[in-house]
């Protein structure tokens, strides 16, 4: 299970968070400019030494090759100091670069510049909560308007600080007024861990368990739950609520480590053991939401900002992790996991992460070697003998990989709702083999699991009619696919194509071309496409979608089967099977 799909708040209101966190040049333009006008204005404010820096820096920053970003940026702000688009642009990539200490400095000149620029608030604020000026933190961030989603967010930084002021009740009273606003359970949670902190055991109970209720599927609220329970000698309340969270199959290291000392009669220690940890967990939750919602950039602030107040926080190096790997920022990732201490929980999910991206950067034979060398090692290691199989399958050493996704299984146990996943993997890997039979009976029970994943509906669906079977039941199980997820070409195709088995021309063609306008270079959509055409009579389309399938075929089993098409046309002997 990823760190970034367990999400410790609730949605958040993402366009509006962007919104208040906008540069000042952004509110120096205004809304009547065009897009064009806006950046050439941009250049215009640039000092020529500047410019070619600003805009190398804006590519780096968008790539998140932060360590770029922020050299860049730095170099304009340098030429142009009192310029505040390029201090305001210098602080924030010296921030997503984990440089939180120069970006503080320049977020301070920032405020010189615009006294009002949020952003650069937090970042100045955090660094005073770091060095335990919490009063001064309290104050700064006073300063910021609780009538918007950053003057929340400076709201619970604030709270923190109130708490290492010794202020406790100062800040569950604040927590409370901005929970009259949004994210209730989310400042539940905060205040929950802010109680504990302050000494209030009673209070941090009930707002924990709170918290837990709305959310007990999440690790962070399951293991903060469990150790206040555990803490206060409660064990067996500790193992229902780590119980609870498993009950679908769930696993997380964090939980574990937790109900191994529950399970030992030992009382794991409180979360938060002072506001630092408490305030980085603030910074995760939010910097994971923002990450899901696409704000990369913002989303990296917030969670160097967690590891800055917090260095040993290493689910939040995996989240931040994590989210350098979904930009391709391999080696910058790698850093970050190769960091966390080798007796960490993490340490061994970051070992596997590191495995995938050997495989991302092509050295998927080295990347099979270490995560078959961990699962020698750890054979219950779920994590890596599920991307063993993965990766192996990826390789098409399919009975290899149906080998490993087994193995998972007997792992997870198989009956968890979440452990449909591992038999429809392994369904693909037999049918792959062509191993027809055990392929079928895995996609079945992947159904059992989960009766309207649209992932399975459509293999099995696809798979049916490709051999001419259960024609009603796929037909069926593929419109319910489509009805899941409405834009996906493949699952799209894969009704087109039952609609070709099925001789119904006209939705055959209709279906086949809204599919290639949403995947126009899969080879075998378009070939798809151009039998339909020619059974529909439009002989001349057929060809053109034959050649463009040719084309786009970089593997060539798609150009190898069109090849007699083009010559002969649609016969028995050439039609797709």
């Amino acid at each position: 299970m990823t760190l970034l799909s367990n999400r410790p708040v609730q949605r958040l209101a993402i366009v509006a968070l962007l919104a208040l966190f906008a540069t000042p040049l952004a509110a120096q333009t205004g809304a009547s400019l065009s897009v064009q006008q806006a950046a050439q204005d941009i250049l215009n404010l640039f000092r020529p030494s500047a410019t070619g820096a600003y805009m190398a820096g804006q590519q780096a920053l968008k790539d998140l090759r932060t360590d770029e970003a922020a050299r860049y940026f730095s170099d304009a702000a340098q030429a142009d100091w009192d310029n505040p688009v390029l201090v305001e642009r210098a602080f924030v990539a010296l921030a997503t670069d984990g440089q939180i200490g120069r970006s503080a400095s320049t977020a301070r000149h920032m405020l010189e510049l615009d006294a009002e620029n949020e952003l650069a608030e937090l970042v100045v604020a955090t660094e005073a909560l770091k060095e335990r000026r919490y009063a001064s933190a309290a104050r700064q961030l006073s300063e910021i308007s609780q009538d918007s989603f950053s003057g929340i967010t400076a709201g619970i930084l604030r709270a923190w600080a109130l708490v290492g002021d010794n202020r406790g009740a100062e800040a569950q009273a604040l927590m409370e007024e901005l929970g009259a606003t949004a994210l209730e359970d989310f400042l539940v949670f905060h205040r929950a861990l802010m109680a504990e902190a302050a000494g209030d055991t009673e209070l941090a109970l009930e707002l924990a368990e709170r918290a837990f209720n709305a959310e007990p599927f999440v690790a962070r609220m399951a293991e903060v739950y469990a150790r206040m329970l555990a803490n206060s000698g409660d064990f067996q309340a500790a193992k229902d609520v780590i119980d609870a969270f498993e009950a679908d199959g769930l696993t997380h290291p964090i939980i574990d480590l937790v109900s191994d000392a529950v399970d030992e009669g030992r009382r794991p220690g409180v979360f938060a053991a002072n506001v630092q940890v408490g305030a980085a967990e603030m910074f995760h939750g939010i910097g994971v939401a923002l990450a899901r919602d696409g704000s990369a950039d913002l989303a990296l602030v917030f969670l160097r900002l967690g590891v800055y107040l917090d260095p040993g926080a290493d689910v939040i190096s995996l989240a931040l992790g994590q989210l350098l790997d979904e930009s391709g920022q391999h080696d910058a990732a790698n850093a970050i996991y190769d960091a966390i201490s080798a007796n960490s929980p993490l340490k061994p999910m970051a070992v596997v992460r590191v495995a995938q991206n050997l495989d991302a950067v092509g050295d998927r034979d080295e990347a099979i070697r270490r995560l078959k060398n961990i699962v020698a090692t750890r054979p219950n290691d779920l994590d890596a003998v599920s991307v063993l199989g993965d990766l192996l399958r990826y390789d098409e050493d399919y009975l290899a990989a149906a080998d490993a996704y087994g193995k998972a299984l007997e792992i997870s146990g198989g009956e968890a709702p979440s452990d449909w996943r591992f038999y429809y993997v392994r369904g693909i890997a037999y049918e792959r083999a062509k191993e027809w039979e055990k392929a079928e009976a895995d996609f079945l029970q992947a159904l059992e699991l989960n009766p309207d994943q649209p992932q399975v509906l459509n293999y099995l669906g696809y798979s049916w009619i490709d051999q001419d079977m259960h024609f009603e039941r796929a037909l069926e199980m593929i419109e319910k696919a489509v009805e899941a997820q409405p834009q996906d070409g493949y699952i799209i195709d894969s009704l087109g194509w039952a609609f070709y088995k099925l001789d119904r021309m006209e939705e055959a063609v209709e279906t086949l071309e809204r599919a290639v306008m949403l995947l126009p270079n899969d080879p075998e959509i378009n070939d798809h496409l151009g039998d339909a055409y020619w059974k529909a009579g439009r002989k001349l389309e057929a060809r053109f979608q034959w050649n463009i399938a040719r084309s786009v075929d970089s593997v060539g089993n798609v150009a190898e089967r069109v090849a007699p098409k083009l010559a002969d046309g649609l016969t028995p002997a050439t039609e797709t099977e």
